[in-house]
């Protein structure tokens, strides 16, 4: 007994776009004015050639039913004294801590965001996001990026930037206008600190 025949894939193909990105609203970005005019001593410094350094956080959404918004630019500032203390200290004891501000950690706290700053004010319950570690547009700019996904409802208005999974130095505190997410939807924080030489 013979058998002749093909075998082979059958069906329908079809195409979907995936990520169909947007850009928040204006009236968003019009809540969130102050968090980036705080900043208009940045220009000032690199303009006077006075050495500096700030922190920048950029977000982008991506909501459950595959939509991406961008947020872009949300805030500039604040490099808290915690990190800077734990800078001088390892300029004296270096530990592997140092380079491990890679932990992205979100909240629902609306205090301003100050130099003071140790923790998240109001944690949202998620785990904390394990972000890259690259170089940014230049050699001066360390970068990282993480993205926390949500698993309930809830307004973000506050991220950190942390050297581990829980506790210890954070880095910058970062609060902005409330982001609404619900559960499946995911931010991607995009955090860079600037360090600029100057005389």
């Amino acid at each position: 007994m013979s058998m002749n025949g093909n075998i082979g894939p059958a069906g329908n193909l079809r195409t979907r776009l995936i990520n169909d990105v947007k850009r928040c609203g204006l009236r968003w970005k019009l809540r969130n004015l102050p968090n980036l005019l705080r900043a208009w001593r940045v220009p000032l410094a690199l303009l006077l050639r006075i050495p500096t350094y700030y922190g920048s956080l950029r977000i982008r959404v991506f909501r459950a039913d595959s939509v991406v918004v961008d947020y872009g630019l949300v805030s500039c500032r604040v490099v808290t004294t915690a990190f800077v203390n734990f800078v001088v200290d390892q300029l004296q004891t270096e530990t592997s801590a140092f380079g491990d501000f890679k932990y992205h950690d979100s909240g629902v706290g609306t205090t301003a965001a100050a130099v003071g700053d140790t923790d998240i004010e109001t944690t949202d319950g998620e785990s904390r996001a394990i972000g890259s570690q690259t170089e940014g547009a230049t050699a001066n700019i360390y970068k990282s990026v993480g993205t926390i996904a949500y698993t309930t409802t809830k307004a973000i208005t506050e991220h950190g930037l942390f050297n581990a999974s829980s506790g210890v130095t954070l880095l910058d505190r970062t609060v902005f206008s409330a982001i609404n997410v619900v559960n499946g939807d995911s931010i991607e924080f995009t955090y860079e600190l600037t360090l600029t030489a100057g005389s």
